[in-house]
């Protein structure tokens, strides 16, 4: 038996206002994820920044610029 089907067996024993509330926490985890997944602008701006990298990162290079004195 997969997951889908012990939570339908599950759901059918409940009353229909629980049942309400099951479906509501579904909602819940789905915009959750939702939320978590990259846009297309986010990608576009880590793809704008990442061209700006060369390959080597110099830790004195970043902290040696007159704007941090």
């Amino acid at each position: 038996m997969t997951t889908a089907e012990k939570i339908l067996a599950e759901l059918q024993t409940l009353p229909e206002a629980q049942a309400r509330e099951v479906l509501d926490f579904v909602a819940f985890l789905k915009s959750r994820l939702q939320r978590n997944k990259p846009t297309q602008q986010d990608v576009s701006v880590f793809d704008r920044f990442v061209a700006v990298y060369e390959g080597h990162f110099n830790r004195d290079e970043l902290y040696d610029r007159k704007v941090i004195r």
